[in-house]
């Protein structure tokens, strides 16, 4: 058996693509629009996996947009994504600086939540040992749900 990649539903293609391109930091790996039945693939590596996702056509995360209007509601009971980062407490300060809210913030240098404009909870774990914790994450309280 052989993992190839995860799929989301999304409401809106440029929002998201504006969430997990340019403010998580993945990149397009490949597209595949289908006009007859309405609707466009997207898929998404992070950046240390791209050359390997295209060449093996194995992505990381595949964004389904269906053209005609639908509403996902709860992420469609979808869990989470998680990705591995090499500092938790600059990823989130990033995320925030670009409007991202942190639902569950990294106080024990470890772990944090946020949620894509579908609703669909991203994990960010940081790699290797632990940080120490600090502030301001240290102390700040879990907003929304994750």
């Amino acid at each position: 058996m052989e993992y190839l990649h995860t799929m989301v539903r999304v409401s809106d293609l440029d929002a998201s693509l504006a969430f997990y391109c340019d403010k998580l930091g993945l990149v397009e790996t490949n597209r595949y629009e289908n006009a007859q039945g309405r609707f466009t693939l997207v898929f998404l590596a992070a950046p240390g996996d791209a050359e390997r996702a295209r060449e093996a056509k194995s992505p990381l995360l595949e964004l389904t947009y269906n053209w005609d209007p639908e509403a996902y509601t709860g992420g469609r009971n979808f869990g989470h994504l998680a990705f591995r980062v090499p500092d938790i407490y600059a990823t989130c300060a990033r995320l925030m600086e670009a409007g991202v809210e942190i639902n569950r913030p990294p106080r024990d240098g470890h772990m944090a939540f946020v949620r894509s404009p579908d609703g669909i909870s991203i994990e960010l774990l940081q790699a290797g040992p632990d940080l120490a914790p600090q502030e301001p994450w240290a102390s700040m309280p879990n907003t929304g749900s994750w």
